[in-house]
């Protein structure tokens, strides 16, 4: 087994750059209306931004934090948090982007309050005011874009994109992350290269035999596998049975990658194999990467081949030399 630890000291405050026109004066309305020094803690709506200050059509932006260090989170989500008035999410991941938060009103929830704070943000976006949920790694992937979605839905509102024509309760728009698995693949080097399958452990919302069954056509149809939620206090077997699944179709030492708070500080990487992998220490903030029939460790890397190698030439008469012209 190979480990890898970053100890890097901190997820601080990074530069804030938000150009462009006033709020309102593009066709897609993607401009955000800058606050200057933003740094420092959370606190209470104050001066500012003068868009979307009630009265009119609310604007709800569902922002994806990525991994959670500053560096990897994108310009326009950067720049959605700043404009804001009220910024809604998860106690956690609101820390991480604390220093971003000077002005705004901030609605806090702890663990298992999705409801919770999707229902507060539609009600703060409903009373006109422009709202950033808050999601960490990519909102659309096991993400709070689905659930506002749906209960958006559910309440028959009228949701449209920012620019859109005709009438609506408020705007919507999802803003991307980086999601965990492309930053522990990443960390990994190259295990995703060829056709994978994402799947949720946790059996809180989803029954254990559709699980299963997902786990075992995923290793039936050789695909990587890339397992959320392998494991929490109250939730320790899933992972152990979903070995024994994939062991029925793959060699024991398939090599597997385990990327724990990819990307920030606490992280640690682990190779190890299949049949190992019920021994590794793992949590709800791990992402387990099983290799597939093809995949192969390369010192610290797991590297899934897409084929280049075995359809197209690639020996020294082939390599372009530095000095050739491409």
């Amino acid at each position: 087994m190979v480990r890898g630890r970053r100890t890097g000291t901190g997820v601080g405050a990074a530069s804030v750059g938000i150009g462009g026109p006033p709020c309102g004066g593009e066709k897609r309305l993607r401009s955000r209306c800058p606050e200057s020094s933003p740094g420092g803690s959370a606190g209470s709506q104050t001066q500012g931004c003068q868009c979307h200050r009630g009265g009119g059509t609310g604007r709800l932006t569902v922002v994806s934090l990525g991994p959670g260090a500053p560096e990897y989170l994108a310009p326009e989500a950067r720049a959605a948090l700043v404009a804001s008035q009220v910024v809604v999410g998860y106690r956690t991941y609101l820390d991480l982007v604390a220093p971003l938060l000077i002005h705004q009103e901030v609605v806090a929830t702890g663990m298992k309050a999705e409801m919770e704070r999707c229902q507060a943000a539609i009600a703060q976006t409903l009373a006109g005011r422009q709202v950033a949920l808050v999601s960490g790694g990519d909102a659309g992937i096991y993400g709070m874009a689905g659930l506002v979605l749906e209960i958006c839905a559910a309440r028959g509102l009228r949701v449209g994109r920012p620019g859109m024509a005709g009438e609506v309760d408020f705007y919507l728009e999802v803003i991307p992350g980086i999601p965990a698995l492309a930053a522990g693949a990443a960390l990994l080097g190259a295990p995703l290269m060829h056709d994978f399958a994402a799947i949720s452990l946790s059996d809180l919302l989803t029954p254990w035999e559709v699980i299963e069954k997902r786990v075992e056509a995923a290793a039936r149809g050789d695909f990587v596998i890339v397992f959320y939620n392998p494991k929490s206090k109250k939730r320790d077997w899933q992972l152990p049975a979903a070995v024994e699944i994939i062991l029925r179709h793959r060699p024991p030492d398939t090599p597997v990658g385990l990327v724990h708070r990819a990307m920030r500080v606490g992280e640690e990487i682990a190779v190890s194999t299949l049949k190992d992998l019920p021994l590794q220490p793992v949590d709800m903030q791990t992402i387990v990467f099983v290799g597939n029939s093809r995949t192969f460790r390369y010192g610290p890397y797991l590297v899934t081949p897409r084929g280049y190698l075995t359809k197209y030439p690639w020996g020294e008469s082939q390599v372009a030399s530095p000095t050739e012209d491409r």
